[in-house]
């Protein structure tokens, strides 16, 4: 299998001589192609930053990220404005659509960024609408529909674009049981389906069990990891309960 992400001994420090904290402390895992793996970590483990660091919000202090072959530490803000625009899909919390423009018009954004004919572009949307169950809402905007319709029109805008790695930050943290649960099934189908390498922060134990593979972080490193193999979900839910015990934490730091 093709390595989508490659993280190299990378570290980050805040602060100066004085008073240094490192938030990521010599972090190394590979993520292959199609691959669904979850972060984990209490609050101020250091899974957000490490999100940051990938996504190219944030910078390391040292080591490596490697996306689809091409070190993104190296690339200066033109370059790396381009790699994010082709290589990288987001997922966010609040969903970051635009208000003004219909859910047609916000996951054509980035095509249309990336200067795709009309065309082209009408036949993507209307491919991944189908695929996520959106059709009904794409002439709607944003306060036209409920949190779980815009957190998928956000998924679509994440993956219309094909791009090499999918990076979603707590992507159930503001929708309810049902739209969540209905959220998780479209990422098990575009994972499936379209072959979609997603990266997932939660601190959520339901959502965590759709990943494939989780990676647990405490005190900016890899405690450990856990492989779901052929669990059933449910099974794997109680084996991600049984970590997060070892890690320490009760709900509330985890959860």
């Amino acid at each position: 299998m093709k390595n989508i992400l490659n993280v190299e001994k990378i570290e980050k420090y805040y602060g100066n001589k004085e008073n240094i904290t490192k938030a990521i402390d010599n972090i190394s895992f590979r993520v292959e192609k199609g691959e669904f793996v979850g972060i984990m970590g209490a609050s101020g483990s250091g899974k957000t930053t490490l999100l940051n660091c990938i996504s190219t919000i944030d910078t390391i202090s040292t080591g490596k990220i490697i996306i689809n072959g091409q070190d993104i530490t190296q690339l200066k803000s033109k370059s790396l404005d381009k790699f994010r625009q082709n290589e990288l899909g987001f997922i966010f919390q609040d969903f970051n659509l635009l208000d003004t423009l219909t859910a047609y018009e916000n996951i054509a954004l980035a095509l249309t960024i990336q200067e795709r004919n009309p065309k082209e572009i009408d036949g993507l949307i209307k491919s991944v609408a189908e695929t996520l169950d959106i059709s009904s809402v794409l002439n709607k905007y944003p306060y036209e529909m409920s949190g779980g319709q815009k957190q998928r029109v956000a998924c679509c805008r994440a993956i219309v674009t094909n791009p090499s790695l999918i990076l979603a930050d707590e992507p159930t943290g503001a929708l309810d049981s049902k739209s969540s649960r209905l959220l998780l099934e479209s990422f098990e189908k575009f994972n499936k389906e379209l072959e979609a390498t997603i990266l997932m922060v939660t601190h959520d134990v339901f959502t965590a069990s759709y990943a494939h593979r989780i990676l647990f972080i405490k005190d900016g490193k890899i405690f450990t990891e856990l492989v779901r193999g052929n669990d059933s979900r449910k099974d794997f839910f109680n084996r991600i309960i049984e970590v997060i015990t070892l890690l320490g934490g009760d709900d509330n730091d985890v959860f």
